[in-house]
């Protein structure tokens, strides 16, 4: 396996310019000169400007829609840098696009989480940096180093002052039985708030049913919590849910912010009164609505790179967030 290089370098695809600008200006150093673009007939075109022989290159770019031209763009950047003579290349992936597809769900299905884990796993890439997966187990689909940030902190920080005032009717809700892990972890290293369930039936693709309500969530400020908001229906189920078991208010908070096909409306349809989502997939204009509320994620991943970099654990970093991230005494007193 590649060692560090001399240096970092930055390069964007053309999924998040404007984050790798901003994790380059934390890191105070330009981003990498490079065109990402296309061929007459389609085809990916990359061509790299400078010099990265024995560097430390990290390529900023998220699998998100369009997934498939995204990820190409990722794999030939790679495939571009390692032909260059580059040290080390570590692929930022905040959204990891197929997580969704982890298993066989019924016969005949492909597991293309694996399946695209494998091409990049080919194309030059020395270790992965993502946040939130889906599945956790992902990880175990890379034969190389792979970095699994978490949201949590970044979101807590921004609720942190919204939940210590009222801290004894503050419920965090996960919007079904697969996020209890996650929604768990948030409120355990974070707030120590009690949780309640969401069980649904889902009837097909992006679409699901509320069932019950596990939990009191009566006369509570509500706080779903998860990783993905597709389509939404799941979470604006969970919003009214809430609200038809006597919720006082309903908050919002997700990693990646895919918003596909109604998810805007629906959202604000719904009783959701703020919806928190970090920048790992971009929101473009027409799809910015006044629920939104968008936080960085630059100053997160430039500590993280900076750790890779100097090949320093990543786990004080996040810990050091997380007490940050809260008022709590305890956790300023070391538990974490």
């Amino acid at each position: 396996m590649n060692v560090r290089g001399k240096g970092i370098k930055i390069f964007a695809g053309n999924s998040l310019p404007g984050l790798a600008s901003s994790i380059a200006k934390e890191l105070g150093i330009q981003t990498g000169l490079c065109e990402v673009g296309k061929f007459a007939d389609g085809e990916c075109s990359v061509s790299i400007g400078e010099s990265v022989r024995g560097m430390d290159c990290f390529i900023i770019q998220s699998t998100c829609a369009p997934v498939n031209d995204n990820l190409m763009e990722l794999l030939i950047m790679a495939d571009a840098l390692h032909r260059a003579s580059a040290s080390r290349i570590t692929a930022v992936i905040p959204y990891y696009g197929y997580a969704r597809q982890d298993r066989k769900a019924k016969s005949r299905d492909p597991i293309s989480a694996k399946l695209v884990a494998d091409m990049i796993s080919v194309s030059g890439i020395d270790r992965i940096m993502t946040m939130d997966l889906h599945a956790p187990q992902i990880q175990g689909f890379f034969n190389m180093p792979l970095d699994h940030l978490v949201g949590s902190p970044v979101l807590a920080k921004y609720f942190r002052d919204m939940v210590n005032e009222d801290r004894e009717n503050f419920v965090c809700l996960s919007p079904d039985v697969g996020s209890v892990g996650r929604v768990r972890s948030f409120t355990h290293n974070l707030f120590d708030c009690p949780i309640s369930i969401v069980d649904k039936r889902r009837q097909r693709a992006n679409q699901c049913q509320v069932m019950n309500l596990i939990g009191d969530v009566k006369g509570k400020k509500v706080l779903i919590v998860d990783d993905v908001v597709d389509t939404a229906g799941t979470l604006c189920n969970a919003a009214e849910a809430a609200m038809q078991h006597g919720a006082s208010e309903v908050y919002a908070a997700a990693t990646h912010a895919v918003l596909s096909g109604p998810a805007c409306d629906r959202i604000m349809a719904s009783p959701i009164k703020e919806m928190v989502l970090l920048d790992s997939v971009p929101v473009p204009p027409e799809k910015m609505i006044s629920k939104f509320k968008i936080l960085s994620t630059a100053d997160y991943i430039a500590n993280a790179i900076t750790c890779v970099h100097e090949d320093l654990p990543l786990s004080p970093m996040i810990d050091r967030m997380f007490v940050e991230a809260t008022d709590d005494e305890t956790a300023k007193a070391g538990q974490y």
